[in-house]
Order: C-alpha cells, then sequence, then structure tokens
C-alpha cells in the first residue's frame, strides 16, 4: 500500500549510506532497523549520537511521506533529541507523525537497540512546502 513512498524514501543518499531497512509503514507511523556502523563509532565504542539523529530525521520524512504520498515537498525545520542510554547495537526507530498540519509536521521518534532498551527519543519538526 506504501510501495512508492518506501520507493521514493529509499532513494535518499542516506538510507543506503547507513543500510536503512523498513520493517513497517502505516498511516501516520513508520519503523526501521539500521545496523551499527562500526568505523563511525562515538568516544565510546558506541553508535554515534550524530547518526542516530540522522536516523530519526530521515525516518520522520516517511512517517509523514504515509500521508502525503512520495512527491509532497518537505524540509526539516528544527529537531532535538535525549539520549537514554548508550546504543552498542543494531537500532530500532519508530516514527509516529504527532499532527499532520496544513504546513508543519511534528513527529516523535523513538529509538531501541536489539534487546528493545529505549536508548533516545526525539521530535523532528517538518514543513510541507
Amino acid at each position: 500500500m506504501y510501495e512508492s513512498q518506501i520507493q521514493r524514501w529509499s532513494e535518499i543518499p542516506i538510507v543506503s549510506a547507513l543500510s536503512m531497512q523498513v520493517l513497517e509503514v502505516q498511516q501516520g507511523v513508520a519503523e526501521i532497523l539500521v545496523p551499527r556502523p562500526k568505523e563511525m563509532d562515538g568516544v565510546f565504542e558506541c553508535f554515534h549520537g550524530g547518526l542516530l539523529m540522522t536516523v530519526a530525521d530521515t525516518l520522520a520524512c516517511l512517517a509523514i511521506m504515509s500521508h502525503t504520498g512520495p512527491d509532497q515537498k518537505m524540509t526539516t525545520t528544527d529537531m532535538n533529541i535525549r539520549f537514554l542510554a548508550p546504543c552498542y547495537s543494531s537500532v530500532k526507530a519508530v516514527a509516529k507523525v504527532i499532527k499532520r498540519g496544513k504546513t508543519l509536521c511534528p513527529v516523535q521518534v523513538d529509538l531501541y537497540d536489539e534487546v528493545s532498551k529505549h536508548v533516545a527519543i526525539a521530535q523532528i519538526n517538518y514543513m510541507l512546502l
């Protein structure tokens, strides 16, 4: 049902660079799995926090596309992340659109390690152009 959105999202260069794999897409919700690129670890040999934010930002786009379709132009306006624990494994990320407004779409993204430990929570705002 969301094949065109998944196809468009998979064409984003960072998606293939980080080997992001779609697990599920429903209206307003998207879930992915991302392996930990150990060659890009942070200071303490865990998933780099900047990459976790990149994962959250990129996934938020797919969750919004499930509402708008694959051709809607959009851009990130702001984002924040709260790190709850280090992530020593692959990360599963789940994005949920909080509200689809006429121009702004805030999205919550929860990130979990391979044993389902909550490692971060992010909020990303996108502007529909």
